[in-house]
C-alpha cells in the first residue's frame, strides 16, 4: 500500500507541477468511487508543500466536463473517458 501511494502521490506531482508553480490553488473533481485515493494523495501533497498549495478535491459526475472547459487542473474516474468527452477538450 505504501508504494502504491507513493506511486500516487508522484504521479499527482507531476501532473500538477506547472499549476502548482502558477497558482496557489489546484482544483480536483471526478469520481466518487476514487475519492478517497484522490483525498490521501491530496492530503499527502499539501502536507509535502508544507500547506503553501491548497488541493481542492470536489465530487461530481461531470469531472471530465469541467476539465475540458478549464475549471478543473485534474479530473479522475473510475471509467475511461468517452469520446464525446473527449472532443469536448478538443
Amino acid at each position: 500500500m505504501k508504494k502504491f501511494m507513493a506511486k500516487m502521490i508522484a504521479i499527482f506531482i507531476i501532473l500538477v507541477s506547472a499549476t502548482a508553480h502558477a497558482a496557489q490553488l489546484i482544483k480536483r473533481d471526478g469520481s466518487s468511487t476514487v475519492y478517497p485515493i484522490t483525498e490521501a494523495v491530496a492530503e499527502e501533497f499539501q502536507r509535502v508543500k508544507k500547506g503553501k498549495t491548497k488541493v481542492t478535491v470536489g465530487i461530481s459526475g461531470t469531472g471530465f466536463k469541467k476539465f475540458c472547459g478549464d475549471e478543473t487542473d485534474i479530473s479522475d474516474a473510475s471509467r475511461p473517458i468517452k469520446p464525446t468527452e473527449v472532443d469536448l477538450c478538443k
